[in-house]
């Protein structure tokens, strides 16, 4: 008993008592004789104690393990207990009436014990799968979240990876431009590392580092192509998952250059209306091997994967491809940052 109760929180407890009181009251009740007489607190105790047996020993043992057979066997035998010792009890409580005859006492008693096992048993049945989606809700919330941090993890070294060859040679050269490109670096992987841990981000914040992002990118190109970047008509007060939109800012910058030497033009626009936030990125590209095709295509996956799991119905991405233009439009219904 000590097993069962330590199973049980408190507000299960509470719940159960409260029931279990509803329930003596209303098979209690008799407007021509108020009152609770002894042998229907008996009766009624019966009653309790089979359903408490069904619910905390029967459903956890064979329900819930898919044993139905053993569950509704041993439920028959509890039920039919149960009709033997009001039986009993009739006899005790009611000698010398017809309610004491065998017949229709087990006629009556089978009308008793039902509706009121069913009742308690029932609750509880509720209760536990009520729990039980509860769990599977938490379990999904925390799948997901692992999986975004697993996503958002890729972006990362990918990132470093890129920007540190980039500034090695601009070491060896003894470039002016090396400074600069460390104030960026480290601006960005700052934000990276310690302000995207968060589902949600602002906005303005995630657009200020965007640009950071493209600065340092556009270091790559220098005389060899033009990039734009533009935001309009950003609210404030708005929150965004971090890192979406700087996979296909990324993916621009490397597939442009990875194909062409010269006449790389990169367009990248964000704006607002109302809520919606309109994200637009072309970029010019020369065919190139299945191997780096295959790497644009998991970067697009990994993206598509977060919108679908963070904005599911809340977005809208489109994505063009011609024979020297890759073009991506994604729109998203941005919420308000919540105040805690």
């Amino acid at each position: 008993m000590n097993k069962i109760t330590s199973n049980i929180g408190w507000q299960e407890l509470f719940f159960q008592f409260v029931l279990y009181l509803l329930v003596l009251l209303f098979y209690s009740f008799d407007r021509n004789d108020p009152g609770i007489t002894l042998a229907q607190v008996i009766f009624f105790l019966v009653y309790a104690c089979a359903s408490v047996f069904i619910t905390y020993f029967l459903m956890p043992k064979f329900l819930y393990k898919k044993e139905y057979w053993h569950f509704f066997g041993m439920v028959i035998l509890v039920l039919l207990l149960v009709i033997v010792i009001e039986e009993l009890l009739e006899v005790v409580f009611y000698p010398g009436t017809r309610r004491a005859a065998i017949v229709p006492g087990i006629y009556y008693a089978i009308f008793d014990v039902l509706p009121i096992i069913a009742i308690l048993s029932g609750f509880k049945f509720a209760w536990d799968a009520i729990g039980k989606q509860r769990e599977l809700e938490k379990l999904k919330t925390s799948i997901q979240e692992s999986e975004l941090q697993f996503l958002k993890s890729q972006i990362n070294p990918h990132f470093l990876f890129n920007n540190l060859n980039n500034l090695y040679s601009y070491a060896i050269e003894l470039s002016p431009k090396t400074p600069a490109i460390i104030l960026e670096l480290s601006s960005v992987l700052r934000y990276m590392l310690y302000e995207c841990k968060e589902r949600f981000v602002p906005l303005s914040k995630e657009i200020e580092q965007l640009e950071n992002f493209t600065q340092l990118n556009e270091l790559q190109i220098e005389e060899r192509g033009k990039v734009n970047f533009k935001a309009i008509n950003i609210a404030t007060g708005y929150q965004i998952a971090p890192l979406i939109l700087l996979v296909f800012i990324e993916n621009a910058f490397k597939h442009s250059q990875s194909g062409q030497s010269s006449n790389i033009i990169i367009d990248i626009e964000i704006k607002m209306e109302g809520n919606t936030l309109f994200f637009n990125c072309k970029n010019n590209f020369q065919p190139v091997s299945t191997s780096e095709n295959l790497t644009k295509g998991i970067g697009l996956e990994n993206v598509k994967k977060r919108l679908q799991l963070l904005y599911p119905k809340a977005h809208e991405l489109k994505i063009k491809e011609s024979s020297d233009q890759f073009e991506v439009n994604l729109k998203m219904e941005l919420q308000k940052i919540s105040l805690k």
